[in-house]
């Protein structure tokens, strides 16, 4: 099968999502099509070694990459994110006549939501069905972010943004979501039930596995005997750390927080623990991405902590499946879907978001759960990863869907 394979984020860019899914694709025998543009995430920059130019084409094997020229941008201004996004929309568009002219079926990868410009475009010529990977809620992960506008000009936007989705609902062939409420979110916001499934997401398995405890990790740990909770990732406003570094202070030396990653919230964070006296709670920075699964396994349990918003709760953050990769056991503080994962497959503790109270709770129940019951939650994480989780199942999902989308007496949609 020919697959158009539209995104705006692909490697060597953190997009481990699209990118994996593309190259597992072209390995089981498809010919894949990307059109996505010059690397520019998370900095805004692009990355040494690429020019922005019109024609960038590049193959290996079954998979050619068509990379679009963008106004790169990925700071706090509005103005520069809406150009960014609109910048790719029009020059994937343009490309999109071309590079994805004879496809069977176009796959996006969705957020932006302008990445299926160029999927519409070539429906609109050729009658291409689309499957419409979701992977956040728009408007809420926009209008819930601090880029976007308030007051009048805000509920626009907001307005704007869901009629948008609406309409990419409707014209999708087949829709994947990463959670159950968000499947439910997308059928009440106009897709047709039949064509919504829930995909789950995978990680980046060449750099999440299991790895042995190793005395270098611990040490980079700052381990001192304690049980120890770690963090990975984003910082920012989603995630809510001041809620867990709360928590950490108000269980004092019975376990020790460490944070890797940074974000826009870090320096909130470091101000809080610092005040609260926590001296139970170190930041390390981030660290490389090879280093990961060494510092994964010299943790005795993995953190996930994000906002109460609705738009989050029908999500299950990617750091719980790198932990759960891992081998992981986890502690999350989160509503909805993420945490009903981990109650349904045992995996670890939970609690509701953003209440200190309840997180310290937890953090002294795993402190004192035995080495053998911290092993058997490792060992059902990862089963849970393998079972339901990983890129094998995932791409098995997105296949059929792609397959399905482009039988010709069933492309449009009734399947």
């Amino acid at each position: 099968m020919r697959i158009g394979f539209v995104t705006q984020w692909y490697p060597p860019e953190p997009a481990f999502v699209s990118g994996e899914l593309a190259r597992e694709l072209a390995a089981r025998g498809h010919e894949v099509r990307v059109l996505t543009t010059f690397p520019n995430y998370p900095g805004g920059r692009i990355y040494p070694g690429h020019r922005q130019r019109w024609n960038d084409t590049s193959g290996d094997g079954g998979l050619t990459v068509r990379r679009v020229p963008v106004y790169p941008s990925h700071d706090s201004s509005a103005v520069g994110r809406v150009a960014n996004f609109l910048s790719f929309a029009a020059t994937s568009s343009l490309a999109s006549v071309r590079h994805l002219a004879d496809v069977d079926a176009v796959y996006v990868y969705h957020p932006p939501a302008t990445a299926f410009a160029a999927a519409a475009l070539t429906r609109l010529l050729r009658r291409t069905p689309i499957v419409l990977h979701v992977q956040d809620m728009w408007p809420e992960s926009v209008t819930a972010s601090d880029m976007s506008p308030t007051g009048r000009v805000g509920r626009v936007v907001d307005r704007t943004l869901a009629a948008t989705m609406r309409g990419l609902y409707r014209g999708a062939a087949a829709i994947a979501v990463i959670a159950p409420s968000m499947a439910e979110l997308v059928v009440a916001r106009g897709a047709d039930p039949d064509r919504v499934r829930v995909v789950l997401n995978w990680t980046d398995e060449r750099l999440f596995r299991p790895a042995p405890v190793l005395e270098t990790a611990r040490a980079a740990l700052g381990h001192r005997g304690r049980c120890t909770v770690m963090f990975a990732g984003n910082i920012g406003p989603f995630q809510r750390i001041e809620t867990a570094v709360r928590a950490a202070a108000a269980v004092g030396d019975r376990i020790d927080l460490v944070l890797v990653g940074s974000g826009t919230e870090e320096e909130h964070a470091r101000r809080l623990a610092t005040q609260l006296g926590a001296d139970n709670v170190r930041f390390l920075g981030r660290r490389a991405p090879e280093q990961m699964a060494e510092l994964y396994a010299a943790a005795d349990y993995q953190l996930v902590c994000l906002r109460d918003l609705p738009g989050l709760r029908g999500t299950v953050p990617s750091k719980l499946q790198a932990a759960l990769a891992c081998g992981r056991p986890v502690i999350v503080s989160a509503g909805g879907d993420a945490a009903r994962l981990v109650e349904a497959t045992r995996v670890g503790l939970t609690c509701p978001p953003e209440d200190p109270a309840a997180l310290a709770a937890r953090f002294a129940e795993a402190a004192v759960l035995s080495p053998a019951t911290r092993a058997e939650l490792g060992r059902r994480a990862q089963e849970v990863y393998q079972d339901r989780m990983s890129l094998r199942v995932g791409a098995d999902q997105i296949e059929d869907m792609l397959t399905k989308s482009a039988v010709p007496t069933r492309s449009g949609g009734n399947w």
